[in-house]
């Protein structure tokens, strides 16, 4: 696997640690991540994964985006009130970064 000119740019910044370097960032777009829930923490920690280049993220959640959920949750907006919460976290992953896979769970 290789990076890509926008790849480089779009991750300049963790590939010019040392530690991390092209060969950490290529290993990050090779792994798979699960997170259970995307409310509170969740929603925060998947659009960091997300933002790094995780290749691929799942999440499980049984819930529905709500207004109260707003003021917290970041990933979800008021377009989405009523939808599964998994779903706008999909919607809001790939919109920040389309180089990575979602995988939506809906249950519990």
């Amino acid at each position: 696997m290789m990076i890509t000119a926008q790849g480089k740019e779009r991750y300049s910044r963790q590939i010019m640690i040392k530690e991390i370097g092209e060969d950490g960032q290529i290993r990050l777009a090779g792994s798979k991540v699960l997170v259970v829930g995307a409310g509170g923490l969740g929603s925060a920690v998947l659009y960091y994964l997300a933002a790094a280049g995780i290749g691929t993220i799942g999440i499980i959640d049984d819930q529905d985006v709500e207004l109260s959920n707003l003021q917290r949750q970041i990933l979800h907006t008021t377009s989405r009130i009523g939808m599964p919460k998994v779903e706008s976290a999909r919607i809001a992953l790939q919109a920040l970064n389309p180089e990575i896979t979602v995988v939506p769970y809906h249950l519990r």
